[in-house]
């Protein structure tokens, strides 16, 4: 039984809760929304029995890690130089990185800036894409001008804060069960809708039961942390999705270099956005893409044995 232990680390001006388990190369694993370190709890003994140290932080603004107050210290540099500081906490010169949703792009971003503290990079559900040549949410506003999108409902500050806290339990079991796998409708029917006067809670189905991937016990811990901290530090994550494009006018038309790969859920509907085949003229160096049949979002705690089956395959690739 692979032991996890917890500690906190002071990287880039935070404080940091980080799990970790093994020995060996590092490799640190970057949740998203509204996830914690426990997202990757299937991820964590596997890859450390293969001979790694794993790393898996609650990043800024989750769980047991600092909640900074300003709105702009969650863009994607700040949210980048937590993890250089966190490998230079650690002691390594490098490691392999893996993010899924929201990490995703704080991983793919860091290949790019950072790719000689990088020795491979793994995204899961969000694939990479260059930068765009304008403001991302300006072409979701064009594109949603008649729909309620939820990155769009996200964005006023205090606003989705109070909606998705008013009642944790009741948002957290409706959002991770409306895009998984197993929901009925996984697709982007659950993220938009119709304007009018109800917030994302209300718009998300009550399921009947929770999903075989989900039990009892791992819902209460997220109710419990997000109960505690509530949802601001991550939904200032996507407020400064503008600011991310502002601030790295350097990565205009810049691929990735380092080696990759990306695993995602077929019915996952981030995919219906971002087609992981546009990737392939992107990366230079991209070892596989898994396409994991009838899972959803939350791949890595949906279908844990296909997903440590990919990430261990790449990892035995870089030698």
């Amino acid at each position: 039984m692979t032991d996890i232990t917890h500690r906190t680390v002071a990287t880039n001006g935070i404080d940091m809760h980080i799990t970790e388990a093994g020995e060996g190369p590092v490799v640190v694993l970057c949740h998203g929304f509204p996830e914690l370190w426990y997202s990757w709890r299937h991820q964590i003994p596997a890859i450390a029995e293969a001979g790694y140290h794993v790393i898996a932080p609650d990043q800024r603004g989750y769980g047991g890690t600092t909640q900074t107050a300003e709105l702009e210290s969650y863009d994607i540099k700040n949210l980048g130089d937590d993890i250089l500081g966190l490998l230079d906490a650690v002691g390594a010169e490098d490691a392999v990185l893996i993010g899924h949703d929201w990490g995703a792009p704080v991983v793919w971003h860091l290949a790019q800036r950072a790719p000689a503290r990088v020795r491979g990079v793994v995204g899961m559900s969000v694939p990479f894409s260059r930068r765009g040549d304008g403001p991302p949410l300006d072409v979701m506003k064009m594109i949603f001008t008649e729909t309620w999108f939820y990155f769009l409902y996200f964005q006023e500050p205090g606003v989705a804060d109070a909606d998705l806290s008013r009642d944790t339990a009741t948002f957290m079991r409706r959002f991770l069960t409306a895009i998984g796998g197993e929901s009925v409708e996984a697709g982007l029917a659950q993220l938009s809708g119709p304007r009018d006067d109800r917030g994302m809670v209300d718009r998300l189905p009550e399921p009947g039961a929770l999903p075989t991937w989900l039990g009892q016990a791992d819902l209460d811990y997220y109710v419990a942390e997000f109960t505690r901290t509530g949802f601001t530090g991550g939904l200032n994550w996507y407020r400064n999705f503008n600011r991310n494009w502002e601030i790295t006018p350097e990565l205009a038309g810049k691929g990735l270099d380092v080696p990759a790969a990306f695993v995602a859920g077929e019915r996952d509907p981030v995919l219906a956005m971002i087609p992981p085949e546009s990737m392939k003229d992107s990366i230079a160096d991209l070892r596989g893409i898994t396409i994991v049949p009838g899972a959803g979002h939350w791949i890595q705690q949906e279908r844990p044995a296909e997903v440590n089956a990919a990430v261990l395959a790449f990892l035995s690739s870089l030698g």
